[in-house]
């Protein structure tokens, strides 16, 4: 009667605190240039080493800018962050991934693509957005500073079991619908705190549907329904995907690992503390209109009118629209936008520049649009450079650019403006979270390529070929 989640976890747990937390052992522990220097100077100050360095690894992404990388960083703030992160690494002798290194990137991109981040595992980051390994079968959440100078002491953390909920969506997808579209869609319906306490795992045809870029879409949207993390079962998609990655298992490893993660699934009668069912046919392509990402709806659609909101929302609804510069009732199809910005851990894979170019191919960028292309880590940028999909974006008037983390946040010279609309694939739309009063709208690589042609907010099923 186990969840998979319950698999996972339990198989790991070092000892059960009596009234307390569970000690747990981890696999994999991530770090990048913000949430570790204290970490670092904590285990100087004590003494100590990091108890199993070779299961930590460490790469800036943040703070690097998505140009220029091999110049010396120009601002001296993120300048300090990365070069601090670059001599821990080597004073604890951790493994390094750094600006312009053949395997830097975003850090919850390149742990799946180099096959650090497997089914089965337990895997942390000073980063909340560490749900996203949750596509590979594994059990995946961001943990705080303290924590993670407890894991690189011990390679255990001190945890309270998360409840569990399985959302399952059924049934076929329409056109022009992505696995973005799906974590919006799910987000709408649950609100930003609907899973708040919970690992999510998901389910259902529409999931099983999925790439691995897909899921590794939807499990790093998980944070943004406030669940502790997101899970998809390994299967024969899994397998493909890890098969002969760096250090993906080889030879007869291999075969004693695939037996395993086989095992890894929930039981036909395990019970989870909450369920869900949607029905896929439900979604399409949307946008965000508010400053959090559960405020969303169909391209096509209404933002809410006041009266449509519970009374104890409307303050902050209100405040919402302000800030975005809509109204109550309105209709977002054909808002002129200033930014578009493809990337981010939640949309910065091959397969979102595939999906970016498709609609792009044969037109041109709109003259009055930004826009930031910016892939989630080199090898990524080596995959659309082999694929031809550079030449595409190109030849439609856009700039690849170098990869790092860029418009997801303003901690990079990747700033919209104030009072700027952009749409963007990343996954947060808080107030000033591309810049000072910059306008986000979250959106799938399909709708900001739209946007991007047409400089509004543009339904890309009109524009798609197929």
């Amino acid at each position: 009667m186990n969840t998979l989640f319950d698999k996972i976890w339990d198989s790991h747990v070092v000892q059960q605190i009596a009234d307390g937390p569970t000690q747990l052992y981890i696999d994999r522990l991530y770090c990048h240039e913000v949430t570790s220097p204290q970490a670092f100077d904590s285990l100087r100050r004590r003494g100590l080493q990091c108890f199993r360095p070779g299961q930590i690894y460490c790469m800036p992404d943040h703070n690097i800018p998505t140009h220029d990388q091999d110049k010396p960083i120009a601002d001296p703030v993120s300048r300090t962050q990365v070069e601090a992160l670059e001599r821990n690494a080597a004073e604890f002798g951790l493994p390094y991934y750094g600006v312009m290194h053949p395997d830097n990137g975003i850090i919850h991109v390149v742990g799946p693509e180099k096959g650090l981040s497997l089914p089965g595992m337990t895997i942390v980051c000073g980063d909340s957005h560490t749900s996203t390994h949750g596509a590979m079968g594994a059990v995946a959440f961001g943990i705080g500073t303290s924590e993670v100078e407890m894991v690189m002491a011990s390679q255990c953390v001190l945890q309270q079991k998360p409840k569990t909920m399985r959302i399952t969506i059924d049934g076929s997808l329409g056109k022009g619908v992505t696995a973005k579209d799906r974590a919006l869609y799910l987000m709408s319906q649950l609100t930003t705190s609907g899973a708040t306490g919970y690992f999510v795992e998901y389910a259902g045809e529409a999931v099983r549907r999925l790439s691995m870029e897909g899921r590794l879409t939807l499990c790093n949207l998980s944070i943004e329904m406030g669940a502790r993390g997101g899970i998809v079962a390994p299967d024969e998609v899994t397998m493909a995907y890890v098969k002969g990655r760096d250090f993906a298992p080889t030879g007869d490893a291999w075969d004693r690992a695939v037996a395993y993660w086989q095992t890894l699934k929930s039981d036909d009668d395990a019970v989870f503390d909450r369920e869900y069912h949607f029905d896929a046919a439900c979604i399409e392509p949307r946008i965000t209109y508010g400053t959090n990402p559960g405020m969303g709806i169909a391209v096509t659609g209404h933002i809410p009118t006041l009266e449509s909101i519970e009374s104890e929302g409307r303050a902050s609804f209100a405040k919402a629209l302000r800030y975005m510069g809509f109204a109550p009732g309105e209709r977002l199809l054909g808002h002129k936008i200033d930014y578009v910005f493809l990337g981010a851990c939640t949309n910065g894979r091959v397969e979102d520049f595939r999906a970016f170019a498709s609609i792009v191919k044969g037109r041109k960028r709109h003259p009055d649009v930004v826009a930031w292309l910016v892939p989630g880590s080199w090898r990524v940028m080596r995959e659309i450079e082999a694929e031809g999909i550079d030449v595409t974006l190109r030849e439609a008037g856009f700039e690849i650019r170098q990869p790092g983390c860029s418009a997801c946040l303003a901690m990079n010279d990747d700033r919209v403006g104030e009072g700027k609309y952009a749409v963007s694939t990343s996954n947060r739309n808080f107030e000033g979270r591309q810049g000072r009063g910059a306008r986000t709208i979250l959106a799938s690589p399909l709708v900001a390529a739209a946007a991007a042609i047409t400089g509004t907010i543009a339904d890309p099923r009109e524009l798609m070929t197929v």
